[in-house]
C-alpha cells in the first residue's frame, strides 16, 4: 500500500509540474527525508510585481495632491509554502508571505510619514494557510474512493474552483476578487480556521468544510423603513459556516493533494470539468430598522465549469483554456462592498465635482447581494520549436454585476496576453481592465487599467 501511495504522491508531482509549462523544473524545491521518497519537505516560493497606470475615479488625491491618473510600482505577490509529507497518511502545509505593498500603503500596522517605517514600508508577514491533514483512505490506483480530513486555517472554502484557485497560474493577470466574497472580513486572506474533507470517488471530486469566522462587528445604520435597509458585516459571536465544493471531471483527474485550482495547464492535460458550490454562515450581517436590529444569513452559491486542452497538431503545441462561473450572492438586503486592488488613491475633501460611490482611486462595486457572472478565455498560440524562447498566450475576460444595491447593472473586460519565458515559473502578464464607476445608484461611466506583471515562481 504504502508503494501505491508513494507512486500517486510521484504522480501528483509530476502533474504539478507539468501544470506549471515546465516539464524541465519537475518537482521543484523537493528534499526527501527518506531515501524512497516517502517522507519529504517541497519549498515553494513566488513574486509578482506589478507595474500600474491607472485612471483614478473623479474626487481621489495621492498624497496630498490631487490625481486623475496614477503610474506605480508594488509587490503583489511575495509567498513562501512549505509542504511536507511526514507519513504516507501525515502531512502539514505551512503558507506565509506579504501582499499588496505600494509607495503608500502595505506597510506594517501604524507605518505613517516618512523615514525608517514610513507609509508603505516593510509590511509584516502572517500566515495564510497552516494545517494539518491525514488520510483515512489512501488514494490508490486500484480503488475509486479517497478521503482525507484535517484542521486549522485552510483554503477548502467551497463555493467556487476560483474561490480555492491557485495565484501560480492563472489564465489573467488574477483573480477578479469577488470570488473571495469574505475576502479579509469573517476570513484571513481567503481563509478560515475550521475542519475540512477531501476526496473521490472515480472522476468525481468533492470538498467540505465546517468552520468558525472571524469576528467582524460594522454597525449598521438605523432607517425607518425596511426598503432602505443596508446589511454591515455583523457577525456578534460567529456561528460556524459550512461550505462544500463538488466537481466532476470527465476527462483527465486532476490532482488534489493540495487545495490549489489549476488556472492554466498550457495544453499538459486534457480537462473538462463541471462544479458547484456552496458557503453559509448564520447570522452573519445585520440591518437597523426604526431601532429594530435583524441579523441576516451569508448564503452564497456557485456554478462553474472549466476546459484545458490541446487543440489542432501535436506538434504545434496549441491549446485553449475557458473558464466560467455564477455566483448568486445573499449578504442580507442592499450589501455592497467596494474594493480596489493596491489602491493607491484616498478622497479629496476640497474635489467639487461628482465623486465615485464607491471611493477614491480603483475602487468599484465589487461584492453584493445579487449576481455574478464570470467568463474567461484564452489560447496557447502555436509554435514549431521544439523549446521556444517565448511561448504566448492572449485572453479575454468578461464580468456582469447586478447588485441589489445598485439601480444599474454592470459589465466590465480585461484584454491581455501572458508570454512564457519557462511556463509559468517565468511570465510576464500584460492586461488592460476597465470597471464601473458609479457616481449615482443608476448613473455609471468607466475607467481603466493597464498592468504589467512580473511573475518568478521556483
Amino acid at each position: 500500500m504504502k508503494r501505491i501511495y508513494l507512486m500517486a504522491a510521484l504522480v501528483c508531482f509530476t502533474a504539478k509540474a507539468f501544470s506549471q509549462g515546465s516539464p524541465d523544473y519537475g518537482s521543484g524545491m523537493k528534499f526527501n527525508l527518506k531515501e524512497d521518497g516517502s517522507k519529504y519537505l517541497r519549498v515553494l516560493a513566488w513574486n509578482q510585481v506589478w507595474l500600474r497606470s491607472t485612471e483614478m475615479n473623479p474626487g481621489t488625491m495621492i498624497n496630498g495632491e490631487e490625481a486623475s491618473s496614477s503610474t506605480d510600482i508594488g509587490n503583489r505577490r511575495l509567498r513562501i509554502l512549505l509542504h511536507a509529507q511526514l507519513s504516507p497518511r501525515y502531512m502539514i502545509v505551512t503558507h506565509f508571505g506579504i501582499n499588496n505593498q505600494t509607495f503608500t500603503n502595505g506597510g506594517a500596522a501604524g507605518t505613517t510619514g516618512t523615514g525608517g517605517y514610513g507609509q508603505g514600508k516593510k509590511p509584516g508577514m502572517f500566515f495564510h494557510d497552516a494545517w494539518n491533514e491525514y488520510a483515512l483512505v489512501l488514494p490508490q490506483a486500484d480503488k475509486k474512493f479517497s478521503l482525507s480530513v484535517g484542521g486549522g486555517l485552510h483554503y477548502y472554502m467551497g463555493l467556487s474552483r476560483m474561490t480555492m484557485s491557485s495565484t501560480l497560474n492563472y489564465l489573467a493577470i488574477d483573480a477578479p476578487i469577488f470570488n473571495w466574497p469574505l475576502i479579509e472580513n469573517s476570513d484571513q486572506f481567503a481563509r478560515q480556521g475550521g475542519l475540512f474533507a477531501k476526496g473521490k470517488y472515480g472522476k468525481f471530486e468533492y470538498r467540505v468544510s465546517y468552520n468558525k469566522p472571524f469576528a467582524t462587528n460594522l454597525a449598521p445604520t438605523d432607517v425607518p423603513s425596511a426598503d432602505l435597509a443596508v446589511a454591515v458585516d455583523n457577525s456578534g459571536n460567529t456561528k460556524w459556516s459550512k461550505a462544500g465544493y463538488f466537481e466532476y471531471q470527465f476527462l483527465d483527474v486532476e490532482s488534489n493533494l493540495l487545495p490549489y485550482k489549476v488556472g492554466s495547464y498550457l495544453g499538459t492535460k486534457k480537462v473538462f470539468n463541471i462544479g458547484a458550490g456552496f458557503y453559509n454562515a448564520p447570522d452573519a450581517t445585520r440591518t437597523s430598522v426604526a431601532g429594530n436590529v435583524d441579523k441576516h444569513d451569508i448564503t452564497l452559491l456557485s456554478a462553474d465549469v472549466f476546459v484545458d486542452m490541446p487543440i489542432g497538431k501535436p506538434e504545434k503545441k496549441m491549446a485553449i483554456t475557458a473558464y466560467s462561473v455564477f455566483y448568486d450572492y445573499d449578504f442580507g438586503p442592499n450589501y455592497l462592498r467596494n474594493l480596489g486592488i493596491m489602491n493607491v488613491g484616498v478622497a479629496n475633501p476640497d474635489f467639487a465635482g461628482a465623486t465615485a460611490l464607491a471611493g477614491a482611486g480603483n475602487l468599484q462595486p465589487t461584492i453584493g447581494s445579487g449576481n455574478i457572472w464570470y467568463t474567461q478565455a484564452g489560447v496557447l498560440l502555436p509554435t514549431s520549436q521544439e523549446k521556444p524562447k517565448v511561448r504566448i498566450q492572449p485572453y479575454g475576460a468578461y464580468t456582469y454585476k447586478n447588485f441589489e444595491a445598485l439601480e444599474a447593472s454592470s459589465s466590465q473586460f480585461d484584454i491581455g496576453a501572458n508570454f512564457f519565458i519557462e511556463g509559468h515559473h517565468a511570465k510576464i502578464t500584460t492586461q488592460y481592465s476597465t470597471r464601473p464607476v458609479y457616481t449615482s445608484p443608476d448613473t455609471k461611466t468607466s475607467k481603466g487599467e493597464f498592468t504589467l506583471q512580473l511573475q518568478i515562481y521556483l
